[in-house]
């Protein structure tokens, strides 16, 4: 038996390990099951170069528990260690054997071997009061040895009586991770960090892992049914996805990966952290912040890349060039997709559009390379469902009606068809186009592009009664004279908590509402903006009171009989509807306003007279 010390600069080198070597400890599965696809990937390697003679048979991992000893057990079939390698690679910690192996056969290795920092090993001790290796290296006439370590720096080599090629890792699992000794603890480990790993994996004598996922195979050997049946497999519950992108690429940077575009019906389901990053088919992490642009992270799927540097525990990426590029490149396979998409099918581009537009605004928002190429195949829903435009095809639609005094084209817009019909069946009756932006990103997405295109400017529907909408500042004359002008807007006084109305007599359309309500653009969007909330000016503008202008169509035939009614009770009744009814189609009438509203709607049919409405405090 030889005895010895760990090559260490420092007693205390366990104690760190154990603390700080990982954030989290379930990792140790990871690591440990990764040296385990190590050993017989190298096996795998050293067999196609000749090195190892004969069929060296099935290379499965095994995990097991036994409950009685308190141990858990990872037993590979791979390459093996000889005393020498044991005391090479176990005893000098942060020696990689992964590492030399890769250098060693630089060129002829086609295996993905995992391990680089000769630090995994060690994640045991964080879960262990002792941890024994038990190992038969796969050179013929090698003797198996057994080491032993109780987390201190000492530890012991022996010969064994192991006869088959591989190696045992033995945990001695300590009280504080007992948890670690539950089979569904394990099973959920191992199905989060190796669903994917290149070598089956066995626990409790069934398979948890797809060691060919579709990722790793060429798209040419895939079909529409495999992306799909991956895409379940990746996630149970989820509707099939609209279409996905195949990443592959070998230079400047090997990438693979598949990317999901998936159904969104609602744009609150929108769900980030949806992306998985793996290294060579070893899980690493679903946040994937530091590679895919924001943006890209609404989407599903995953990638995998031996070059993304990554620190000791392969939890955090480190900053690279190489990240950068990656994410660059990512972004240009999406915005080529999508432009492919919408050129060579448009119909079904605009079928996915209420999905996808919320990818492709956000990402119009956030990246300006991608805003370039989305400005071909963004699209903007025309208000009465089923048209849409381009920017450019409407910039054609709106050219000669709907410029401003400073030669901008006004993009008019509604967020909610419904309660803005009026609005928009008046701009209709003018020829106007209105769009709708009525999507989660929507405010984000008009207050950004209005910086980026110079010659737009967006205006809701309802912003402003229809003859000031494209601000031609032109004159609306009203029949009625001064006096009867002053006269309406005296009764259209208004004293409504937490709204400032103006009030304005104009000559509109006979046709037009005889009152109609509007807010400013900016004091609207400020609003929604602190509803949403957004900080600075939004949160400024968002205490201070509404502020809307009541337009009274002097044109409209009603106010002719208004004027001339003698029961003040009924006049005053009359008016307090019609303002009613235009602060309603806002949203404005709310509470004890919209419950006087009603009841005096109701007395006036029946024709009763005036009374007080009291409610409750």
């Amino acid at each position: 038996m030889q005895k010895g010390s760990i090559r260490v600069q420092t007693e205390n080198i366990f104690p760190i390990i154990k603390k700080f070597l990982y954030s989290d400890h379930e990792i140790f599965i990871r690591e440990l099951v990764s040296n385990a696809v190590d050993a017989s990937q190298k096996l795998k390697t050293l067999t196609s170069l000749g090195e190892v003679k004969g069929d060296i048979g099935n290379t499965d991992i095994h995990i097991l528990i036994d409950k009685d000893k308190k141990t858990l057990t990872i037993s590979d079939k791979g390459v093996g260690m000889t005393e020498e390698e044991v005391d090479k690679y176990i005893n000098q910690v942060a020696f990689s054997g992964a590492e030399e192996f890769l250098e060693k056969y630089k060129g002829k290795n086609e295996a993905n071997i995992i391990g680089h920092f000769g630090l995994g090993f060690y994640s045991s001790f964080m879960v262990s009061d002792k941890v024994e290796i038990i190992t038969k290296s796969y050179k013929e006439d090698s003797k198996a040895v057994r080491w032993e370590c109780d987390g201190s720096p000492e530890f012991s080599v022996e010969e064994n009586d192991k006869e088959n090629r591989g190696t045992d890792i033995v945990l001695y699992i300590n009280e504080e991770s007992a948890e670690f000794l539950e089979p569904e603890r394990i099973r959920h480990m191992l199905e989060k960090f190796c669903k994917f790993l290149p070598v089956p994996i066995f626990f409790e004598d069934k398979q948890i892992n797809n060691p060919t996922p579709a990722w790793t195979k060429k798209p040419a050997d895939l079909t529409t049914q495999d992306y799909q049946d991956f895409y379940k497999e990746l996630y149970p519950f989820s509707e099939a996805p609209l279409f996905w992108i195949h990443l592959n690429v070998d230079y400047p940077f090997n990438l693979t990966g598949i990317l999901y575009f998936p159904k969104v019906k609602k744009s609150f389901e929108i769900q980030k952290d949806k992306i998985q990053l793996y290294s060579n088919q070893v899980y690493v992490t679903d946040e994937v912040k530091d590679i895919v642009p924001e943006f890209l992270m609404l989407l599903h799927g995953v990638i995998d890349s031996p070059d993304i540097p990554l620190n000791v525990s392969r939890s955090y990426l480190q900053g690279d060039p190489n990240v950068k590029k990656i994410g660059s490149y990512i972004t240009k396979k999406v915005a080529d997709k999508l432009e492919e998409l919408f050129r060579e099918d448009r119909k079904s581009f605009e079928e996915k559009w209420e999905s996808l537009g919320l990818f492709v605004k956000y990402g119009m928002i956030t990246d300006d390379k991608f805003l370039e190429k989305a400005n071909k195949f963004n699209l903007f829903e025309d208000a009465d469902g089923g048209k849409y435009y381009t920017l450019d095809e409407y910039k054609t639609a709106a050219e000669s009606l709907q410029k401003n005094k400073e030669g901008k084209i006004v993009m008019l817009y509604t967020t909610d068809p419904v309660q803005q019909n009026s609005f928009i069946k008046a701009a209709r009756q003018k020829e106007f186009v209105v769009v709708k932006l009525e999507t989660i990103v929507d405010a984000a997405f008009i207050n950004n592009m209005e910086m980026k295109w110079s010659d737009i400017q967006f205006v809701r529907v309802d912003a402003d009664i229809l003859e000031n909408l494209i601000d031609k500042n032109e004159s609306n004359e009203s029949v009625l004279s001064k006096e009867e002008a002053e006269k309406l807007k005296d009764l259209f006084h208004v004293e409504i908590p937490d709204l400032h109305t103006t009030i304005e007599v104009k000559g509109l359309s006979p046709d037009s509402a005889p009152v109609i309500a509007t807010r400013p653009e900016f004091m609207r969007r400020m609003k929604d903006m602190a509803m949403n909330g957004g900080g600075g000016m939004g949160s400024f503008y968002g205490n201070m009171p509404e502020e809307v202008t009541l337009t009274v169509n002097g044109n409209h035939p009603i106010y002719q009989n208004i004027l001339k009614e003698e029961n003040k009770d009924q006049q005053e009744n009359l008016v307090k509807n019609l303002t009613d009814l235009a602060l309603l189609s806002q949203g404005l009438l709310k509470g004890n306003e919209l419950t006087t509203f009603i009841n005096r709607s109701v007395e006036m049919m029946e024709g009763k007279p005036k009374t007080k409405i009291i409610t409750e405090a």
